[in-house]
This record gives C-alpha cells, structure tokens and sequence, in this order.
C-alpha cells in the first residue's frame, strides 16, 4: 500500500511539473511570436507581417482607427505607416489555453523623412493556431513617458 501510495504522489507530481511547465513554453513562444512582430513592423515584410496577423485580426490605433488584417500589413508594407525603431519594455504574457494577453509598453520612431515618435501602452491578444501564435487583435492606448 506504501509503494501504491508513493507511486501515486510520484505521478501526480509530475503530472503536475509538466502542466506548470507547458505554460512557461507558451509563455515563450508567444514572446518570440511578439518579437516576429517587432522584426516585422519595423522591415514592413508582407509575407512575415501576413503570418503573424490571423485573417479576423482587429487592429486599434490609439487615436480609435480600427484596421483589419490587410489595412494593418498594407499600411506597413507600403510605408504609409514607417517605423525605423520600435522598443518593448514592461511585457507581460498571460496565457490562458489557446489565447494569450500581452501587455507592454510601446515606444516607436516613425518615417525617417519626418521623424516623430510614439509612446503607448499596447494590449494583444494572441489565438494558438495549428501550433502557431497568431495575433487576434490589438489595442493602444496612449501613454505618458516617464520623467
């Protein structure tokens, strides 16, 4: 009875090391989807801005204009919208099953012609989709730069 016993908290424990575990890898890989992202605004490559984006996307500026899938990847593949350094500072990734929340801080520097920059407060939500994190949709809101 002993044995079973101990069998058994064997099992459980890791059964349940393995489940705090999936977590931590999702929690990764959908920081490296984000950071895909990043890469993918910043060169304004269609194909990699196509693959990062699921075909419902909704995509809000901070200023309340709301993009779809192709508006998002058209406005930065044809440089309408440019940016040439975007930094992410604060990230949080809450994963939840097959969806993620990101929270971050957004500073960007947009067209090399007229530089100006943004600051924003950024949430996405990611959706895993055959093995892949996709982004769902976005908000942004503006933010204060700290003094």
């Amino acid at each position: 009875m002993k044995q079973f016993l101990l069998a058994l908290l064997l099992v459980f424990t890791v059964t349940g090391i393995a489940h705090a575990a999936a977590p931590k890898a999702d929690e990764k890989a959908v920081a490296k989807a984000v950071e895909f992202m990043r890469q993918a605004m910043i060169s304004g490559n269609k194909a990699d801005l196509m693959k990062v984006a699921l075909p419902g996307l909704v995509y809000i500026h901070s200023a309340g204009a709301a993009e779809n899938r192709d508006e998002f990847v058209n406005s930065l593949a044809t440089r309408k919208s440019h940016f040439t350094a975007i930094t992410l500072t604060e990230q949080k990734i809450t994963v939840a099953g097959n969806v993620a929340v990101v929270q971050h801080i957004f500073d960007g520097t947009l067209d090399p012609g007229k530089p100006r920059t943004v600051y924003l407060r950024i949430m996405l939500v990611f959706k895993k989709t055959k093995g892949e994190w996709k982004l769902l949709a976005r908000q942004a809101a503006k933010a204060d730069r700290p003094k």
